[in-house]
């Protein structure tokens, strides 16, 4: 018998128009700097292999990382909040931050 895949967890955003968005959940993690918590997501249905857009939003205020329960994403507004989000996401990808691009503060 296969081993079966861990369940991805996901989020539907809903953009201005009311339209809704598929995203998978990269991972979520709670700042004690900032006293906020933050998900990280990515367009579903992209390929490993696929380069993707990550975005990074704060959870409402209260909401637990590890299990969160929906509401309002808020965004990031804060270059000191942007770089502590690059820094995790780095770790978590296994990159140093030597010899990586740096084009994710475009996204602000």
């Amino acid at each position: 018998m296969a081993d079966q895949e861990p369940v991805q967890q996901q989020i539907t955003l809903v953009d201005e128009n009311g339209d809704e968005t598929l995203y998978d959940v990269l991972f979520t993690f709670k700042s004690e700097d900032f006293d906020r918590s933050y998900i990280l997501i990515y367009p579903d249905g992209k390929g490993e292999d696929e380069e993707v857009e990550i975005q990074a939003y704060a959870l409402p205020k209260g909401d637990d990382p590890s299990d969160p329960q929906g509401g309002e994403l808020q965004a990031i507004e804060t270059d000191k909040e942007w770089d502590m989000i690059e820094s995790v996401l780095n770790t978590f990808l296994g990159k140093d931050g030597d010899d990586q691009d740096d084009d994710s503060k475009d996204q602000k």
